[in-house]
């Protein structure tokens, strides 16, 4: 069984930076994908960014293109999120997750073990 867990949550002022990071033990880390989500609330928890297990592809969703930088240290079993420029609309619940695929998605069922979450707050 995995088990990531999320770290470097916060409450920042619009425009600053958090560095997310998430450690997943339990399995071979450079065997799958891993992805960053959020949920804010009363909305449906959406996928970030992704990236391929070789760390060589990644996506990202329009909101964050240009802000948030994924990447993965497949020797420290650990992924980033760097989140830069943020603003008040990207306050959530950030969840990394494992992948069962080598490539990265949003597609959320293809993601199968799941961290606690961090929080980030964005304040105007």
């Amino acid at each position: 069984q995995v088990q990531p867990v999320e770290s470097g949550g916060g409450l920042v002022q619009a425009g600053g930076s958090l560095r997310l990071s998430c450690a997943a033990s339990g399995r071979t880390f450079s065997s799958y994908a891993m992805g960053w989500f959020r949920q804010a609330p009363g909305k449906q928890r959406e996928c970030v960014a992704a990236i391929s297990l070789s760390g060589g592809t990644t996506y990202y969703a329009d909101s964050v293109k240009g802000r948030f930088t994924i990447s993965r240290d497949n020797a420290k079993n650990t992924v980033y999120l760097q989140m830069n420029s943020l603003k008040p609309e990207d306050t959530a619940i950030y969840y990394c997750a494992t992948s069962r695929s080598a490539w990265p998605t949003a597609v959320i069922n293809v993601y199968d073990y799941w961290g606690q979450g961090t929080q980030v707050t964005v304040s105007s």
